[in-house]
């Protein structure tokens, strides 16, 4: 027996998801967060304390919070990392993700506090990010996105600068005072398939200074419409499209149904630079279609494996399949159907799908494309 789906009153868990979602302290927080640096529009509303104007659908967020807390918690438990902890200054807020203790710092801590894991190189402050498969071999070409770089810098400098905010249940944390961040850490986790990518760099003061820099810059605003858009909106950003400021940011068009985007075109001159755009991209598309077809031809022969920075595989020459005209004959006539006179194969293929019977098919001589495949060599 097959079960079927059937109307039901039984809630779903999801909206309890999004109630516990909507309770969490950075959820309920005011001030300027390190994640909310991601755009300075968006980051400008929270500074003005305007009201969100949309509400998104967090589901993949909420299921990135649940393989933090599930990863850091055995970080907590297994490693002694501190996880999750608070850092503040009148500016900015955040909680980072982990931070690894050296030897020395952890030294002056209570023994039940100290890692069973100490950093070699210094203290390390970590940042977990989850990717789909779809993002992950770029993820692994580029790395962290310059949002990313951001919040992560802007944890950093808080510990160097102040230390760990004092509040319940790290107190004893905020009496090191300011730490000697050494090393940033990026762990990034294929929410797909589990798969780990670590980038590990020391601390750069410069990168730091530029990501205070871009906080006081949001802070000096009139208004977050003096704020600049980071992403292209909604239809052609993922981080828009999820935006709870979306409407408040782009409107709606002048033409219902028209791309939101078409409020961005004031005049002729607009519209000039905006064909300039047009015209370059379209160029630089060519351009890089007609490199990549010269690599592929040279490839064709080439053996799968790895090559400086990338590696090659090869997909595709699988079999291909064809509809089995004489086995759909077969079917009409054990269904009873009406077999056209003359094989009509489109008329037999909806005929059998109308009668809720599968299309049998049949393997050919033929084999689809073979397919190049290039991804980041990873040792």
């Amino acid at each position: 027996m097959t079960a079927q789906p059937v109307e039901t009153t039984t809630p779903s868990l999801w909206t309890a998801a999004h109630e516990v979602d909507a309770r969490r302290p950075r959820s309920l927080q005011r001030q300027l967060g390190a994640s909310d640096t991601v755009c300075e529009r968006r980051a400008a509303y929270i500074v003005a304390g305007t009201a969100p104007s949309d509400e998104t659908d967090k589901k993949a967020a909420i299921l990135g919070t649940y393989i933090h807390e599930g990863l850091l918690g055995a970080a907590r438990s297994e490693y002694g990392w501190l996880v999750e902890r608070a850092v503040a200054d009148s500016t900015i807020k955040g909680h980072i993700d982990a931070v690894q203790l050296d030897e020395a710092t952890a030294a002056r801590l209570p023994a039940r506090h100290r890692p069973k894991v100490p950093a070699m190189n210094g203290v390390t402050v970590e940042d977990v990010k989850t990717r789909s498969t779809y993002l992950w071999d770029k993820t692994r070409r580029y790395g962290p996105t310059a949002a990313e770089l951001r919040q992560v810098y802007l944890y950093a400098d808080l510990l160097r600068s102040v230390g760990f905010e004092d509040v319940q249940g790290q107190r004893y944390l905020s009496k090191l005072g300011p730490l000697q961040v050494e090393w940033i850490r990026f762990r990034f986790v294929n929410r797909d398939n589990g798969e780990e990518h670590i980038e590990e760099f020391p601390f750069d003061p410069m990168e730091a200074t530029r990501a205070r820099w871009w906080v006081q810059r949001v802070l000096e605003l009139n208004s977050p419409e003096e704020a600049r858009r980071d992403f292209d909106g909604p239809g052609l950003d993922a981080i828009c499209d999820h935006c709870p400021f979306m409407t408040a940011c782009w409107g709606l068009p002048k033409t219902p149904g028209a791309p939101v985007q078409t409020v961005l075109i004031h005049d002729d001159a607009d519209r000039a630079q905006t064909l300039a755009d047009y015209v370059r991209g379209h160029e630089l598309e060519t351009e890089g279609k007609k490199i990549k077809k010269l690599a592929r031809a040279k490839l064709t022969t080439s053996p799968a494996g790895a090559y400086g920075a990338n590696e090659l595989a090869w997909g595709g020459e699988s079999p291909k399949w064809a509809v089995d005209v004489q086995a759909m004959v077969d079917l009409h006539e054990d269904a009873a159907i009406p077999v056209p006179m003359v094989p009509d194969e489109d008329r037999m293929v909806t005929n059998l799908k109308t009668a809720g019977l599968a299309v049998p098919e049949v393997k050919t001589s033929e084999t689809t494309p073979k397919t190049i495949i290039v991804r980041p060599f990873k040792a």
